[in-house]
C-alpha cells in the first residue's frame, strides 16, 4: 500500500495524471472550445497591450482598461457596420474570379502546374477547410458574434480584476486540493509563457504582413483589397504554410487581371514580405525555442488540421511548442521557471 501511495506521489505521475484530466475535461467541453480559445487569446493579448500602454501613458489600470476595451468595440462596430458589406461583396468576387479561372482553358506550363499543386490532397485540404470556415462562419454568423462578445466580456472582468483573482487563488495554495493547485499553476505558467507567447506573435507577424501584403497589391493594380486583406490576415496566422497558401489564389487573381508577367510581381513581392518575415520579424518576436525546422512546422500542421479543422491550423504549432516546454525539450540557456 505504502509503495502504491509513494508512486502516485511522485511529481512525473501527479503531472501525467492531470494533464490527462485536464485534457478530458476540455474534451468534454469540446462545445466551447471557441469561447475558451477567444476568451485567453482575447484576454492574453489585452493584457499585453495594456501593459506595453501603461509603460507610456501613467493612467489607473482600470482606467486603462476600460479606454482600451472601448475604443476596440468602437472599431470593432465601425468596422463592422462600415465595412462588412463592402468585404462580403469583395469576397464574392474573389471567388467568382477563381471559379472563371477554372473555367478557362490554359495553355501556360507553369499556370497547369499550379492547377496540379491545387488538386493534391492536403492543399485542397487545407483550402476546402478554409472555405467551408468563412461560409460557416458567415451563415452562422449570430453565434460567432456572440462567441466573441461573451469573450470579450470575460476577458474584461479578468483583466480589471486581474489582481484581485491572483490574490484569491492563491488562497487554494493552503487548501485540501493543495497538490492539484500546484501542478496546475506549473502547467499554467508553461502555457502562458508558450502557448500565449507564440500566438501574440503570430497575430503581429500576420498583422505586419497584411499591411505590406496590401501596400504590394495595391501598387500591383489589385482590386477588392478588402476582402484579400482578410484573407492575408487569416491565412498569415498559420505559420510557414500560411505564406503558400495565399500565395496560390493571390496567382490565381494576378493571372486573370495581368497575364503571366503578373504572377512573377506577386511571387517577386510575397518572397521580399516572407523574407522579411523570416530575417527581421521572426528572430525578434519569436523566442529561439519555437524555432522549429520546416519539416516538423509542416508535420504538425497536417495532424493539427486532421484533428482541430481550421483551429488546428492557428494553435498546433503553440500548443506543440507548449508540449517541448514541457517535457523540457528546449534550448540550454532557456530560463528555468521560478520554483513554488
Amino acid at each position: 500500500m505504502d509503495e502504491i501511495k509513494g508512486f502516485f506521489q511522485r511529481t512525473g505521475v501527479k503531472r501525467f495524471l492531470i494533464a490527462a484530466l485536464i485534457i478530458l475535461i476540455l474534451y468534454l467541453m469540446r462545445s466551447m472550445i471557441n469561447l475558451i480559445l477567444f476568451t485567453f487569446i482575447f484576454a492574453f493579448l489585452m493584457d499585453r497591450l495594456v501593459e506595453f500602454t501603461a509603460k507610456h501613458i501613467p493612467l489607473n489600470r482600470k482606467l486603462l482598461v476600460l479606454c482600451m476595451y472601448s475604443l476596440i468595440v468602437t472599431l470593432l462596430t465601425f468596422g463592422l457596420v462600415k465595412y462588412l458589406p463592402i468585404i462580403t461583396v469583395e469576397i464574392g468576387q474573389l471567388i467568382k474570379r477563381i471559379t472563371a479561372f477554372y473555367a478557362q482553358p490554359h495553355d501556360n506550363v507553369f499556370m497547369n502546374y499550379i492547377e496540379e499543386v491545387i488538386s493534391s490532397d492536403q492543399i485542397a485540404a487545407y483550402l476546402e477547410n478554409g472555405v467551408s470556415f468563412l461560409i460557416k462562419s458567415f451563415s452562422d454568423i449570430s453565434k460567432t458574434s456572440i462567441n466573441i462578445l461573451i469573450s470579450l466580456i470575460l476577458s474584461l472582468f479578468f483583466l480589471l480584476e486581474k489582481p484581485r483573482l491572483q490574490e484569491f487563488t492563491q488562497k487554494f495554495k493552503h487548501s485540501k486540493v493543495a497538490p492539484f493547485y500546484y501542478e496546475i499553476e506549473y502547467f499554467g505558467r508553461k502555457f502562458t509563457r508558450t502557448f500565449g507567447k507564440v500566438i501574440e506573435a503570430q497575430f503581429i507577424i500576420a498583422f505586419i504582413n497584411c499591411i505590406l501584403s496590401v501596400i504590394a497589391l495595391m501598387i500591383l493594380g489589385f482590386q477588392q483589397i478588402f476582402g484579400l486583406a482578410i484573407m492575408i490576415f487569416f491565412l498569415g496566422l498559420i505559420p510557414v504554410a500560411g505564406v503558400i497558401l495565399s500565395l496560390v489564389p493571390l496567382c490565381l487573381i494576378a493571372y486573370t487581371i495581368g497575364g503571366f508577367i503578373k504572377v512573377i510581381y506577386v511571387i517577386i513581392a510575397i518572397a521580399i514580405i516572407h523574407a522579411i518575415e523570416a530575417y527581421i520579424l521572426n528572430p525578434k518576436l519569436m523566442s529561439s525555442k519555437t524555432d522549429l525546422p520546416v519539416f516538423y512546422t509542416f508535420v504538425v500542421l497536417i495532424f493539427s488540421e486532421h484533428f482541430f479543422g481550421v483551429w488546428g491550423l492557428i494553435i498546433g504549432i503553440p500548443v506543440f511548442v507548449f508540449l517541448l516546454d514541457v517535457l523540457e525539450v528546449t534550448n540550454k540557456d532557456t530560463a528555468p521557471l521560478p520554483p513554488y
